[in-house]
């Protein structure tokens, strides 16, 4: 019995990486290689990428936003 459940961790497809980054599906494999995301190889040899990991990646390149509060009204 092994110490991960199939539940414990989400995987998303190229695909989806490249949909939540706004890139080509081919970006997000450079990315693999340059080691800027960990990827997971299934049996089939398609790469998949933790959730989590793509998340945190994600918040950390999220634009910030400063509102001048002095400007308001």
């Amino acid at each position: 019995m092994s110490a991960h459940s199939p539940e414990a961790e989400h995987l998303l497809t190229p695909a989806e990486v490249a949909a939540l980054f706004r890139v080509d599906p081919k970006t997000v494999t450079r990315w693999a290689k340059a080691g800027k995301l960990t990827s997971i190889r299934t049996l089939g040899g398609h790469r998949r990428y933790r959730s989590a990991e793509v998340h945190a990646l994600l918040d950390s390149h999220a634009p910030v936003r400063h509102y001048d509060v002095s400007a308001a009204g």
